[in-house]
């Protein structure tokens, strides 16, 4: 698949690396330049790209960057993806780095769907609940004991069914982690967030969750 990824930190780069080494053609950006990412680019054979064109031709675009960054990608960012292309979501909210979003804590919108609502294009919450390193090396093939369970929501069906089928081949057995709406489920301070869960764990994990946010997450 044609691939897009806007940001190149932890998450992303491992991504970029991930995927890439899986066949698939990535274009990555970051906020500082193309110009920042050539060892990136070296190492994995990514296309590094500007922003406003990493979702050129993507079926798929990964946006992995702070909360407080998301308002301020460029107006026609999806303009040229292919169609019925999917936004990956992997951000979470912390009031300390990204100030108070009063979407978040006001609207009680969860951190997806105030993405969604900022990007104008609906998305799917993934990949935000794992350290990097986890998902760079603990990978494991389909049906081993204790693979790691990864959460995956969003409305879509089948938006949703593509980025199951990707975690999978990831290395990681993708849970459905029911609609937008529920994702708060696997935001920080949720019991799956950052326990590297089997998939019957996840499942338990996600229903144990309560939408309280913990005092050290409000803003």
């Amino acid at each position: 698949m044609k691939i897009g990824i806007i940001g190149s930190g932890n998450i992303g780069g491992t991504l970029t690396r991930r995927l890439t080494a899986l066949g698939h053609e990535v274009r990555v950006a970051n906020s500082r330049g193309p110009e920042t990412l050539g060892d990136l680019a070296a190492e994995t054979g990514a296309t590094a790209v500007a922003v406003r064109d990493a979702a050129k031709d993507a079926e798929i675009v990964v946006v992995t960057i702070p909360e407080k960054a998301v308002p301020a990608l460029p107006a026609g960012l999806f303009d040229d993806a292919a169609p019925g292309f999917v936004v990956i979501d992997t951000g979470n909210y912390y009031p300390q780095r990204d100030g108070r979003i009063a979407g978040i804590e006001d609207e009680g919108l969860t951190e997806s769907a105030w993405v969604a609502r900022e990007l104008g294009v609906p998305v799917i919450k993934a990949f935000n609940n794992i350290q990097a390193q986890h998902l760079l090396a603990n990978g494991a093939p389909a049906g081993t004991s204790g693979r790691i369970a990864l959460p995956v929501a969003g409305d879509n069906p089948d938006a949703k069914a593509k980025v199951l089928a990707l975690v999978d081949a990831l290395g990681f057995d993708p849970v459905d982690a029911g609609p937008l709406s529920e994702s708060w489920r696997q935001q920080p301070g949720s019991p799956i967030y950052g326990a590297d869960p089997d998939a019957d764990g996840a499942r338990k994990a996600l229903a144990a969750a309560t939408p309280d946010r913990p005092a050290e997450l409000r803003g």
